[in-house]
């Protein structure tokens, strides 16, 4: 599946379960919500969480939870995106021009 695709299936199934219909500033929570479960699984992963109430987990399992983490920061991002009618790939271009032209002197 590539961006495009998958920016048009979270639009969809987003708006099935009536996620997108939520105020900005909601989701806006939702996504620095989101994005403190990146952390943790970062945490996790690299030097554990130390905490009797919480089996250790594999390897694997721990880099699953990421992957599982980073998808919802991605579909909440995709959600604002979505609300402003901006394509993935506008953002994706935008930020490479930037970056190229903020660092191009070096």
């Amino acid at each position: 599946m590539d961006v495009t695709e998958f920016q048009s299936w979270v639009k969809e199934y987003y708006k099935k379960r009536g996620w997108s219909e939520l105020d900005i500033f909601i989701r806006i929570g939702f996504l620095a919500e989101e994005t403190g479960e990146v952390a943790r699984a970062i945490r996790a992963l690299e030097i554990g969480r130390d905490r009797p109430d919480e089996a250790p987990g594999t390897s694997d399992g721990l880099k699953q939870e990421l992957v599982e983490e980073l998808g919802d920061v991605l579909g909440n991002v995709i959600v604002i995106a979505n609300k402003y009618e901006i394509p993935l790939e506008d953002v994706f271009q935008s930020h490479q021009e930037k970056l190229d032209l903020r660092y191009s002197k070096e």
